[in-house]
């Protein structure tokens, strides 16, 4: 039982008005009157004995002890969400076969999780999942052998095939750990070490090459990894560097303490990661997977990654669907 003052629906308001710093955005955000945002909060505040945010500054901005009461909030919050998610699959059961790709960036936490959840639901239905790259989802998607995708978006309509944007997943730099001094990257203090890429057949490698052309940068080709995790184990000895995002640095966690992750030294790009589906589907069931896959990635990987990168904030997001 919670204690008296402290709600649900103000664990929402309080983390809708530490993201905004406004009662007007929090109000928009939550569904809710202005004045029954700021009851909420007083309430809260009450129940803990305790100002979670300086009413007296504009934006509002959070006390020593908001900032580590949000942490909670966002904690149980993402487990509630999370369990109401696992819910909206349950109707699935009309199924008589699911074909569903999903890229390898998810093996680690997001697609075993998915599987459970899918396989409680499917109970009349033969699955089949496989994990692969980007451009074999994408491939595998236009000729019709699967029902279902979840891969990085190449920006082009595929014919017959809805999108379901997920994830704004942002590219950072990955390098030796302790190797640049603290503080802003540049390309120059780059190119003294190789660039690592991406095999050329992998779409990540195609956006970040393009994204290097388009801004006149230029590094030795050297060394071309067809693997993201032979890829990271090779900046961790120090080989060199590489561009990556954070699904892929996350990952790689095994590796953590040889490498570390940071800002690109020149102006931001990003992909998106979004399910695909084959048109001909009732849009019911795509978009409870889709759905199911937000709550996943939300508790799974971005809240995960934002508390090891917090630069991040902002950036590293789902994408309303």
């Amino acid at each position: 039982m919670l204690m008296k003052g402290l709600s649900l629906r103000g664990l929402e308001v309080f983390e809708a008005l530490a993201a905004s710093g406004s009662v007007a955005q929090a109000a928009e955000a939550t569904g809710l009157s202005q004045p029954a945002v700021s009851q909420q909060i007083r309430n809260l505040e009450t129940a803990l004995g305790a100002e979670l945010l300086d009413h007296s500054r504009r934006p509002m901005q959070l006390t020593p002890a908001g900032r580590s009461f949000l942490a909670r909030t966002k904690s149980i919050l993402s487990e509630l969400r999370l369990a109401r998610s696992e819910l909206t699959v349950m109707d699935l059961t009309h199924l008589s076969t699911l074909s569903m790709g999903i890229i390898d960036d998810f093996d680690n936490d997001l697609t075993p999780r998915l599987v459970t959840i899918l396989a409680e639901s499917l109970t009349r239905c033969r699955f089949k999942l496989v994990t692969a790259p980007s451009h074999e989802i994408t491939a595998a998607m236009k000729e019709r052998r699967l029902h279902i995708g979840v891969s990085a978006s190449t920006g082009e309509m595929l014919e017959g095939v809805a999108e379901y944007p997920l994830v704004r997943d942002p590219f950072i730099v990955v390098v030796p750990r302790g190797r640049f001094d603290a503080g802003p990257l540049t390309p120059e203090m780059l190119a003294r070490m190789p660039l690592l890429r991406y095999g050329r057949e992998q779409l990540i490698s195609r956006q970040i090459e393009a994204q290097l052309a388009r801004r006149k940068l230029v590094f030795a080709e050297r060394f071309e990894i067809g693997s993201h995790l032979s890829l990271m184990a090779l900046v961790g000895r120090g080989i060199g560097w590489a561009v990556t995002t954070p699904l892929g640095f996350m990952r790689a966690a095994r590796f953590h303490d040889q490498v570390e992750a940071r800002a690109l030294p020149f102006a931001p790009f990003s992909r998106n990661i979004s399910l695909f589906a084959g048109a001909d589907w009732a849009d019911r069931v795509p978009r409870d997977v889709a759905q199911t896959m937000r709550r996943l990635v939300q508790g799974q990987v971005i809240d995960p990654a934002l508390r090891a990168l917090p630069w991040l904030e902002g950036e590293l997001r789902l994408i309303a669907g």
